[in-house]
């Protein structure tokens, strides 16, 4: 099952290889098969696609020396599937998503940082520095952050959507030009959230009361994609989808009538972290390269090139005007308190949310 951030990964692969080539350092001939071969001047990381670019991490190996070996996967579960493997030795640093930190934190699999060796963390917003996921950021050091809502035309679509009550409301005009996220807690989430409860819901009347209503949305939906959606909404095939903030962010401006909005019921806030692995070939690297990722210089650049937000007051504030009051990177904080971050569920609601969406998705 594909979740957040999932990108059609071999085409990103290829187009930043190619950016690469004939450079002196290595983005990893990024690739799915984990590296196997290590060098005490080479940082092995394991990534989200579009986590990083050619001036990025050219820049990286001019000021410290290390190349740059990335394996990029395309969800947490993937990512955990591949260290539980047995590939927890392949990297020294790993970009789980808040959930996945806490998963990995119980399985044993994460180093605690030395905050000695950190320079930055200071710089943070105050709500990441202490964050409900990693107390006193003891396992992991933030990175990006944004929220799930949706991107509409707002030519094409008579009724600008506020809510996720609005998907329902509109669906006679939305039908077959709507797709929502190949995402199961995502989908499931708003759902709830629409209804007044948590996405984090471990309550079985609550879940199936999400269910029934996704099924009475399921004529106007066109597909579920995380990905997909992007050209269809540029050229005005779709009206509406489902969408996380950095992604409309960086699609806005290939049409003038794109807007996004994160629904005023809420939505979920997610975070991806970097953190380290306990039995990391390269240790010092890693706290070279989170030290470089904490810099307000590099996040600015971040902000600027790969559209996500940043979890840098310094860097925020070093921004130009719009962007800081780009409401898809930085929402306002109305927004994040209504909003939730994704949690673990027990095993047994994990089953039922999946036996749901197997339901939903094949119907």
């Amino acid at each position: 099952m594909q979740t957040r951030r999932g990108f059609l990964q071999s085409t990103m692969a290829a187009a930043i290889a190619s950016s690469a080539s004939g450079c002196g350092w290595t983005l990893g001939e990024i690739k799915t098969t984990p590296s196997t071969r290590f060098s005490s001047d080479t940082l092995y990381i394991y990534t989200w696609a579009g986590y990083t670019d050619r001036d990025l991490l050219e820049r990286f190996t001019q000021e410290t020396g290390l190349r740059v070996v990335a394996d990029v996967f395309d969800s947490n579960e993937a990512m955990l599937a591949r260290i539980q493997a047995g590939g927890a030795g392949a990297y020294s640093i790993i970009y789980p998503s808040e959930y996945m930190v806490q998963k990995m934190v119980a399985l044993g699999l994460l180093a605690e940082l030395d905050h000695t060796l950190i320079v930055g963390l200071e710089d943070l917003f105050p709500k990441f520095q202490n964050p409900d996921y990693d107390p006193n950021s003891t396992y992991s050091v933030p990175l990006s952050w944004g929220t799930t809502g949706l991107i509409y035309n707002s030519r094409l679509l008579s009724n600008s959507p506020e809510d996720w009550e609005d998907l329902w409301t509109y669906q006679d005009q939305l039908n077959r030009r709507l797709t929502l996220l190949n995402d199961v807690r995502e989908v499931m989430g708003a759902s709830l959230r629409r209804l007044g409860y948590s996405y984090n819901s471990t309550n079985p009347r609550e879940i199936n009361q999400a269910y029934q209503e996704l099924v009475k949305l399921r004529g106007a939906i066109a597909s579920f994609t995380t990905d997909a959606w992007r050209p269809q909404m540029i050229v005005g095939d779709l009206l509406l989808a489902m969408c996380y903030s950095s992604d409309a962010a960086e699609v806005m401006p290939e049409n003038e009538d794109l807007e996004y909005i994160t629904p005023v019921s809420g939505s979920s806030l997610w975070i991806d972290t970097l953190v380290i692995p306990k039995s990391a070939p390269n240790p010092e690297g890693a706290y070279q390269w989170i030290n470089f990722m904490l810099r307000p210089d590099i996040a600015t650049q971040i902000v600027e090139r790969l559209s996500f937000a940043t979890p840098s007051l310094v860097a925020y504030r070093q921004l130009p005007q719009e962007l800081r009051e780009d409401p898809a990177l930085f929402p306002p904080e109305s927004v994040i308190a209504n909003s939730e971050t994704v949690s673990p569920l027990p095993p047994e609601i994990t089953a039922l949310f999946d036996r749901y969406w197997t339901r939903l998705t094949s119907g």
